[in-house]
């Protein structure tokens, strides 16, 4: 299984929060009230994503946090990007001189490829995608039973 961290999953959630009001300047207060998010791991995302130029951050008592850019151009590999670093599968993939096989795995390359292929999947939705509301799911049609003709 595949998982992010928890906290680039709050980056997304976070990021995505602030593209459905980009106009908006918000505290890490107010964005941890809203998402339903601990206020100290709110800050310590925004900090992250501000670092990673998702987020500006203003100072002072008007201060607050919004989209560096327009949400159509900020992806959700960014995101996690600020967040995690390089997206990597496995460990070798990301810090190759930590592993003692890079010089003799037969599968590090393949791995490098899923790397590029998952990173593409990320950076093809962008936090305005994210946040467009969702489509209605249409119920599947029912597959069809196959009956056993006799003879």
């Amino acid at each position: 299984m595949i998982i992010l961290s928890k906290l680039a999953d709050y980056g997304v959630i976070i990021a995505t929060h602030l593209a459905v009001g980009p106009e908006r300047l918000v505290n890490a207060a107010l964005v941890a009230q809203e998402t339903r998010l601990p206020p100290a791991t709110v800050a310590k995302v925004l900090k992250a994503l501000a670092h990673g130029g998702v987020v500006i951050g203003t100072r002072g008592a008007a201060g607050g946090y919004r989209l560096a850019r327009e949400a159509e151009r900020i992806t959700v590999a960014e995101v996690v990007a600020a967040i995690d670093g390089d997206i990597g599968i496995t460990q070798c993939s990301v810090h190759a001189p930590a592993c003692e096989r890079t010089q003799y795995c037969p599968t590090r390359p393949h791995w490098q490829r899923i790397n590029a292929a998952v990173g593409e999947a990320l950076a093809a939705v962008t936090l305005a995608d994210m946040a467009a509301p969702m489509f209605p799911l249409t119920p599947r049609p029912t597959p069809r039973k196959f009956e056993s003709v006799r003879p």
